[in-house]
């Protein structure tokens, strides 16, 4: 039986940790899939780490990884901690907040499972799903950021800097990854990019974006951080 492995970075998460778990383990995967769920935790100040145990104590059927940093080392690095350790055939990055929706994972692994795609973005700028309106200035970054990645990769996605990334295991595991912040998402596009034959789709999913007060972390700096990542990468 195949295995999806769930990566969540975390980092301060404690009041959103425990219900994207509990959501997680609701989650039922097409084709009898099972589910590994490794979260990685980067070094939180707060009690994300007691909130992590205290669902592993109260679910201890499920099969729950973790890991916790020895300091905070950022996103990208807990996504590479947490890829060295995945044993599913399938993998995919979830955020520890509440943005994006487990249950659509079987809309990104049916091109996957139909022997379609190797990888699927989730785009958030497609389909006829839901979105939380937010920030008029964020969205236009994200689609320039876009914009600039595919001129250099040569590819038509919509959003390059969605969480929602579904790979096959090996692909993903055959790339040597450097960004341990957010430079994570144009550093694997430019690297997927670039390998012969590759078969990339992308679906629409929903999204319910925070608001900085809710605690959303990505700011301006890592927008230029990504513009550096686009052009270093692809060239």
């Amino acid at each position: 039986m195949k295995k999806l492995s769930i990566i969540i970075p975390a980092y301060n998460e404690e009041d959103t940790i425990y219900q994207i778990l509990e959501q997680l383990k609701n989650v039922v995967l097409d084709d009898g899939i099972r589910k590994e769920i490794i979260v990685v935790n980067d070094w939180s100040s707060d009690r994300t780490e007691n909130t992590i145990f205290k669902f592993k104590e109260n679910f201890p059927i499920l099969d729950i990884k973790y890991f916790k940093h020895e300091h905070n080392k950022g996103k990208g690095a807990a996504i590479q901690t947490g890829i060295k350790h995945a044993s599913g055939e399938y993998l995919i990055i979830q955020d520890a907040d509440l943005e994006y929706d487990p249950r659509e994972y079987n809309l990104l692994l049916k091109p996957i499972l139909e022997g379609f795609a190797d990888i699927v973005y989730g785009s958030r700028f497609m389909g006829g799903h839901p979105h939380r309106i937010l920030f008029f200035w964020h969205s236009i970054g994200n689609k320039f950021l876009t914009f600039l990645s595919n001129m250099f990769t040569n590819l038509n996605l919509t959003d390059m800097e969605t969480c929602y990334k579904l790979f096959k295991t090996e692909v993903i595991k055959s790339i040597t990854l450097n960004e341990s912040r957010f430079g994570f998402e144009p550093e694997i596009t430019a690297k997927i990019a670039k390998i012969p034959n590759i078969r990339i789709y992308e679906v629409g999913i929903s999204y319910r974006g925070r608001t900085y007060q809710e605690g959303k972390k990505i700011g301006w700096k890592d927008g230029f951080r990504a513009i550096w990542c686009i052009v270093k990468y692809n060239l």
